[in-house]
């Protein structure tokens, strides 16, 4: 069984996929997420740690459509135009799990849809 996760507060997806899935009662899987400004459909420029904030903030949106936060949060993927971002990347990642952070995988790479620098997503375990 899975239900099919949709908010305006995160950006609509850019494909034939879904903002998040929730499976198997407890299981929550958050699509990769952009910087994108759902308000506007914008994608953010600027330094890499707002775009980094952006994406999660994105990410704790369609959390709470399926009755989660971050804390929730068990693994975390990063996607990275630039290696060189990591530091400010990490930065701004501590700020959204000051304890008892997720385990994560972080990689660069050759593109990203939109000509984005970061994408983040996350499988999460409710309850």
């Amino acid at each position: 069984m899975k239900t099919i996760l949709s908010t305006p507060s995160a950006p609509a997806a850019i494909g034939p996929y879904s903002q998040g899935v929730a499976a198997a009662g407890r299981l929550v899987f958050v699509s990769g997420q952009l910087a994108f400004v759902p308000e506007t459909g914008e994608l953010l420029s600027g330094p890499i740690g707002e775009q980094t904030a952006r994406c999660l903030r994105n990410v704790e949106a369609i959390l709470a459509e399926a009755g989660c936060t971050l804390r929730d949060v068990v693994k975390t993927t990063i996607f990275l135009k630039d290696m060189a971002d990591f530091a400010e990347v990490n930065a701004a990642y501590a700020a959204f799990f000051p304890e008892n952070p997720p385990a994560r995988s972080c990689v660069q790479a050759a593109a990203l849809p939109r000509d984005a620098s970061i994408e983040i997503e996350v499988i999460a375990v409710r309850g």
